[in-house]
């Protein structure tokens, strides 16, 4: 029998348990042991990756929580945590192309065991290995090829971003990077808060790929902004591995996401005068400031440029893709009546999934109710959000 699981697995560490810094600037709150109370107590999540676990002062914090009994090893691969979270250990990795572009790839991994091994081997190459995500002067060829001797899952990182992405940063194709051997290793695509599924399978050698959508947090309250639900036997890193393969019936059934135009690099910005665009094409010249060579290229503006098809050409396995929009984006909802949100409904999952519009309204009064339904059936306007800036919802 399947369960349908809610995953992030894209969570930053902050600071470790003995007040070091892991990822500057974060939250100082994204720890371990937080990340796994916020996913479980107020999230609603079951799986979540945290992806600075190259770290040894992240690995040695998990490790205590593994001596305390608060996580206990799976047979299968993972961690789980009070009996209803999976947590996975990965690795967010920075890799440099001969042409410069930079790039980043999760590496998920089943034990400490394995992850401390992979740390040992990439601190050859990673100049402070207790940081996030530091660049490991490589090209990401050689990144795959080393992180598969490790039984670990590959997936490069927020494919279209402006900065430190294989399509927004290093190429126009993943092919003109990586072999068909290569390609092969890798198990899915992670597709960043500025792009859906639409966008990306205007990309014909992404077919083959399952998609992931992941918060990339950088601070509590960002977990599960957008996420995913796997369909799974148990909680455990085979099945996950089983799922982004779509093997014995496992598979990615959801990816929840942020409408694109919220993602903060959805539209190509002027740097000289800030204007967004939103014409479907992009001129030399802001049509704003008349300046040049000062925009920050925008998912939407990259993929016109690279696409194969003027149209999505979803493959069978595609999933639906559901626009989330969470709670933070919502005008006039402050965190003392999400304080009372999450006292009445437990979740945020169950706020924005299961609680109805009399119900929501008995706490938040009609607009705010009204924002919450529209959001749930896609009908909110959104005004496109670009270099470095958030995308907003239009007022009703």
């Amino acid at each position: 029998m399947l369960n349908q699981y809610f995953a992030d697995l894209h969570i930053h560490i902050g600071m470790s348990e003995a007040g070091k810094w892991i990822k500057i600037p974060t939250s100082r709150r994204l720890t371990v042991r937080g990340i796994l109370n916020e996913a479980t107590e107020r999230k609603g999540m079951n799986i979540v990756g945290i992806v600075d676990a190259l770290s040894p002062l992240v690995l040695n914090d998990i490790g205590r929580l593994v001596e305390e009994g608060l996580l206990v090893q799976s047979n299968a691969g993972g961690y789980i945590y009070q009996n209803s979270l999976l947590l996975i250990l990965g690795a967010e990795i920075e890799t440099r192309e001969e042409s410069g572009g930079l790039a980043h790839t999760l590496v998920f991994v089943p034990d400490i065991d394995t992850m401390t091994a992979f740390s040992n081997y990439m601190s050859r190459f990673i100049r402070n290995i207790n940081l996030s995500s530091q660049n490991a002067h490589m090209p990401l060829k050689q990144l795959v090829n080393i992180a598969s001797g490790f039984n670990s899952l590959i997936v490069p990182a927020h494919v279209f971003t402006p900065h430190k992405s294989i399509f927004g940063a290093c190429s126009d194709r993943l092919s003109h990077m990586l072999s068909d051997r290569e390609m092969g290793k890798l198990a899915a695509i992670e597709l960043g808060l500025s792009a859906d599924s639409n966008m990306a399978d205007r990309i014909g050698e992404l077919a083959g790929y399952t998609f992931l959508t992941n918060s990339d947090a950088h601070s509590l309250d960002k977990i599960a902004r957008e996420y995913n639900i796997l369909s799974m036997s148990e909680l455990s890193f085979n099945e996950l591995a089983w799922a982004l393969s779509r093997t014995n019936k496992r598979k990615v059934a959801a990816n929840y996401g942020l409408d694109p135009k919220l993602g903060k690099y959805h539209r190509t910005l002027c740097t000289g005068c800030g204007f967004i665009y939103t014409d479907s094409r992009i001129s030399d010249c802001c049509p704003k400031c008349n300046s040049k060579g000062l925009a920050v290229k925008g998912v939407f503006d990259r993929i016109n440029e690279i696409a194969d098809y003027p149209e999505s050409r979803h493959p069978d396995h595609r999933p639906q893709y559901f626009y989330q929009i969470p709670l933070e984006f919502i005008p006039g909802l402050g965190k003392k009546i999400i304080g009372k949100l999450l006292s009445e409904f437990k979740t945020e999952i169950n706020i924005l999934h299961h609680a109805s519009y009399a119900e929501l309204c008995t706490i938040t009064g009609d607009k705010i109710a009204e924002y919450i339904m529209s959001a749930r059936a896609g009908t909110v306007t959104v005004a496109a959000g670009g270099g470095g800036i958030y995308g907003k919802l239009v007022k009703i």
